[in-house]
């Protein structure tokens, strides 16, 4: 332990800890703008300065540490001027057209320029004129690129895919795609990670909610809208409410106000899904001389695009299985459409995800069984879906509770921890379980699934199959290490559930951003709590997933199900990956 004293107040502090670190233990919190901790401590920005007895220049606080008897001033008059000059410099070269850009009011360097008084610019701004490219889901504004690195070391480090590097020199320097690509002709997964640590809106999702509004007010279109598991928890962060007020109810209220004809759960869905992909992997299990192990699950289309382009060889491992939001479109635009008499072509199908990467699957051109026409037509993020109650006015703390729509709006447990990383498993296991033995297991038996660390291994005993080993995996870059060990021969298993976004869907590129706040846990926990309390615990008990059997599919991997609910992932090609240094 060391004892420093920070504006004139005394601590101990254990030895390494860095200025920033001891000041935030005092209750001295340190302006910053492009530190993020293990990840990006470069002190880039110069924000953080602070002033140490002793030291003639001002020294940057994310990454000096405190020596015994160091006395720091965080908030001189010296270091008052350094840190708006330093603040005016980056605004200078700054798109500073607040009130059109998307993260107006959740900015960082917004609320950091009112912080420190900042009202006028001496300086002669020189806003980079860089293209923006609306073709991908993904979107990159240079004129509001600060150039703070946060993205290239969470691609790299996180992520490791590489996709944001430096480009140009001199004042010529951004952060541009890297090898002089496209995000479109890059590997890019479109996990949004970057997006989400982002501190401006120099990054952002494609906002699609134009589409959804035109179609909302169109007499001739009937809209269907679904929501992801991983949505309910976090829909009303935005707005400051209670999780335990924020119900799955209030967000269907919501939902209805906005004008959508049909409000479903995408709980429903992932049910469907356990169903084929269960079923799927025992008729692979008890035939296991057929196919190449182990088998991945494939409804992360992030993982799957990380896939394609990183290890196409295990293609052929991924699960036919489609993911919970397609499957959801193709039953909606050929059962649901029947059975209430409306032409396919004239339903609109809005999925609300925690993900970016959900917006190109639902382009891909293999995803068109139901009709012809897209199976899903729009994807909005939950920020989005935020956009569109603040837009209508809707004050989400004045809303009763109302119901999703039926049939496709019941959902079991097992479907609601799919937003959590260690869900898709535990609730395949538990239905696999059933699908062997005819009885239900505990539906905590596989509880060594959950949690959010980044690996995790088991194996479980089902009578009459056998020992399965399984592993849990979210976060690409730990996703790579395991594809290398699995390549290796180092480690074998039989099923693997790989989530794109470390946490899983609950930490989603698509999700509410809270700058230097990691949330993924928090809002698995609440998942793992809604599972908990459902009344049904397993997919294969959802009443109206068994009356879509029974009217429609007939059986899990018969041919109607194949045909609306499975894909093909070589159908597709993924632009390759560049070489990868030694």
């Amino acid at each position: 332990m060391v004892t420093v004293t920070i504006d004139r107040k005394s601590i101990q502090v254990p030895e390494g800890t860095t200025i920033m670190e001891a000041a935030e233990r005092a209750g001295i919190p340190v302006p910053h703008l492009c530190f993020l901790k293990d990840i990006n401590e470069i002190a880039a920005c110069r924000v953080c300065v602070v002033e140490v007895e002793g030291i003639d220049r001002l020294v940057p606080a994310c990454d000096n540490q405190v020596t015994e008897g160091m006395v720091v001033h965080t908030n001189s008059p010296r270091v008052r001027r350094a840190r708006k000059t330093n603040l005016k410099l980056i605004l200078s070269q700054h798109d500073g057209n607040c009130t059109a850009c998307v993260r107006s009011g959740n900015c960082s360097l917004q609320a950091l320029a009112n912080d420190l008084n900042i009202h006028h610019q001496p300086y002669h701004r020189q806003t980079p004129r860089g293209y923006s490219d609306f073709s991908t889901p993904l979107i990159r504004q240079e004129s509001k690129c600060i150039k703070c690195m946060r993205c290239v070391q969470i691609c790299d480090k996180v992520q490791s895919l590489g996709i944001w590097d430096v480009a140009g020199t001199g004042s010529r320097t951004t952060v541009d795609v890297s090898y002089n690509r496209t995000l479109m002709n890059s590997d890019c997964s479109f996990c949004g990670q970057c997006v989400t640590h982002c501190p401006t809106g120099a990054l952002t999702a494609r906002d699609d909610t134009g589409a959804v509004l035109d179609a909302l007010a169109d007499p001739e279109i009937t809209t269907v809208v679904q929501v992801a598991p991983a949505v309910r928890v976090a829909w009303a962060e935005a707005f400051g409410l209670d999780p335990a007020f924020a119900t799955p109810e209030r967000m269907v209220a919501g939902l209805r106000r906005i004008g959508f004809d049909y409000i479903f759960d995408t709980n429903f869905t992932a049910d469907l899904t356990i169903m084929e992909e269960g079923s799927e992997f025992l008729e692979r299990f008890t035939h296991r001389n057929r196919y190449r192990w182990p088998m991945f699950t494939s409804c992360c289309p992030g993982w799957v695009r990380f896939m394609k382009s990183q290890f196409p060889a295990y293609t052929d491992c991924l699960s036919t299985a489609k993911s919970p939001q397609q499957m959801f479109g193709a039953v909606a635009k050929s059962y649901f459409a029947q059975r209430i008499g409306v032409d396919p072509h004239k339903l609109f199908v809005v999925s609300i995800m925690p993900c970016i990467s959900k917006k190109s699957e639902c382009a891909l051109p293999t995803m068109t069984d139901a009709c012809g026409d897209p199976d899903v037509d729009v994807v909005l993020t939950t920020r989005e879906m935020t956009r569109l109650l603040r837009s209508d006015h809707i004050l989400p703390q004045d809303l009763g509770e109302e119901p999703f729509d039926s049939p496709l709006g019941t959902g079991t447990g097992a479907a609601v921890v799919f937003g959590a990383t260690g869900g898709v498993m535990d609730a395949a296991l538990r239905s696999a379980y059933w699908l062997v033995t005819g009885s239900n297991p505990d539906p905590d038996a596989f509880r060594a699934v959950r949690g959010n660390q980044p690996w995790k291994e088991a194996v479980f005993t089902i009578p009459g199959a056998g020992e399965v080993r399984v592993a849990v995996v979210s976060g690409l870059g730990n996703t790579r290490r395991l594809m290398e060990a699995v390549d290796a021969g180092t480690v074998q298993y039989d099923f693997v559930e790989v989530m794109a976004c470390p946490g899983g869907c609950a930490g989603g590129g698509g999700q509410p951003i809270h700058d230097g706040q990691e949330l993924a846990s928090a809002r698995s926990d609440l998942l793992w709590e809604l599972d908990a309390k459902a009344p049904i615990r397993f997919s294969h008990e959802n009443p109206d997933v068994l009356a879509l059997y029974r009217e429609f599919l007939e059986k899990p991997l018969g041919p109607k199900s194949h045909h609306l609910l499975h894909t093909d992932h070589q159908a597709w090609e993924m632009p390759p990956a560049p070489p990868r240094e030694v």
